[in-house]
């Protein structure tokens, strides 16, 4: 059977689908970040524990990614992602209703869970179905539908909380995402490369243990958690410092300092080409080097600074991302899913922990701290692509040593 080649009317139809499938995904799991200083004055909590509805949600959705990603390669693809998009859906409407802070957090861990049903086995699909050659701009345009996403969640909750309030927001961005669950159903084409395994778990651990064994995967994890961890931290508190003075913008201003999620469409998909003609390593160092020299961007007391250097801090992270992403699914010789999900799993303990610690930074030491925290996150991020160039060079040298070995094995 072919693959799905890029020009193709599949190939549309998947790109589109998916990209609806991460514009929701992620317009609700950070539905909350923009209106963070919100839900700390209507509960009367700190900034660090409102941020807990952002990262109580990802550390479920870090778990359950390990264990979705392992039934899909059992129960398949495409049903499993269809039932988390509309349950992602039902549960945003019913935080829209949430009573107290406790109903809310506990509402979101639910929500992390059922997260999980989509975003590894989303990166496992496009690795089965799509073509080799097409697979890094397609993995760009998942990526970039991630963006959108985050961006429209952020820009609609602070819009439309400054006009009625962030209930009535995220009952918007509930029933939108209904609608996005119906359109994803009907264009995404079925699995034809998927071969459907028994549901035992044993081989399933050890095929885990196997992943983590590799030390090339290994560090793509890791690099993983540096984007991530670095990337939410910025995000999560940089609204507490545009709200205060001497800045004083309104909810509707700082959610539409999320348009900046633009340059991440556009970075994840020619990041994605770039990486497919010149290589990943080179790619990932200048992604991450952009993010570094974003967050210290930051530090300037001007407005147009602060703009500037959070629009060079998303495009790195969107085209770093893309890059990760694609490079664990073809790396990855068995389990796609399992790869992927593993990979999603350090991805969102980095959001978890670097979204947490980071309150602590913000509370002790302001911006200053938070943006030395993140660069302390992403300078770590540098060794990591360095280490991971330096293995891929000696597994390369190792294969030549041995198919020099075989052949003169045979001529004797």
């Amino acid at each position: 059977m072919e693959y799905i080649e890029k020009g193709s009317r599949a190939f549309r139809f998947t790109t589109f689908a998916l990209f609806a499938g991460a514009f929701s995904t992620y317009a609700n799991l950070y539905m909350t970040q923009p209106v963070l200083p919100m839900i700390a004055d209507t509960f009367n909590i700190s900034p660090a524990t409102a941020s807990l509805s952002l990262s109580l949600t990802t550390v479920a959705l870090a778990i359950c990614m390990l264990i979705v990603g392992s039934v899909s390669e059992a129960w398949g693809r495409k049903n499993l992602m269809t039932f988390s998009m509309v349950a992602v859906a039902i549960l945003s409407i019913a935080i829209a209703f949430a009573p107290s802070f406790g109903a809310l957090l506990t509402l979101r861990i639910i929500q992390g869970a059922v997260f999980a049903g989509l975003p590894a086995i989303a990166m496992a699909y496009l690795g089965e179905e799509i073509d080799p050659k097409s697979l890094g701009i397609a993995m760009g345009l998942y990526v970039s539908g991630s963006s959108i996403g985050g961006l429209a969640g952020r820009v609609m909750m602070g819009a439309v909380s400054d006009v009625y309030d962030w209930h009535i927001a995220m009952l918007s961005i509930g029933v939108l995402s209904l609608i996005l669950a119906v359109a994803f159903y009907l264009l995404l084409p079925k699995s034809k490369h998927f071969v459907p395994a028994k549901l035992a778990f044993k081989p399933l651990a050890h095929s885990m243990v196997e992943h983590l064994k590799d030390p090339g995967l290994l560090l793509l994890f890791s690099l993983g958690f540096v984007l991530m961890g670095s990337f939410v931290t910025l995000y999560n508190y940089i609204s507490f410092l545009l709200i205060a003075p001497p800045y004083n913008l309104s909810q509707t201003l700082v959610g539409s300092i999320f348009v900046v999620y633009l340059v991440g469409t556009f970075s994840s998909t020619w990041m994605g080409k770039l990486a497919d003609r010149h290589g990943q390593f080179a790619m990932i160092l200048l992604a991450i080097l952009l993010m570094l020299s974003g967050a210290v961007l930051t530090l300037f007391s001007s407005l147009l600074f602060i703009l500037i250097g959070i629009a060079l801090f998303t495009f790195g992270f969107f085209g770093g991302h893309a890059i990760a992403s694609s490079w664990v699914s073809a790396r990855a010789s068995h389990d796609k899913a399992q790869a992927s999900s593993l990979y999603l799993f350090f991805y969102y303990v980095g959001s978890s922990v670097g979204g947490t610690i980071g309150g602590f930074f913000w509370l002790s030491f302001g911006w200053f701290g938070v943006v030395c925290f993140v660069s302390g996150i992403l300078i770590l991020g540098v060794g990591l692509t360095f280490a991971l160039h330096k293995y891929i060079l000696f597994e390369q040298r190792e294969k030549r040593v041995a198919l020099k070995r075989l052949a003169h094995k045979k001529s004797t």
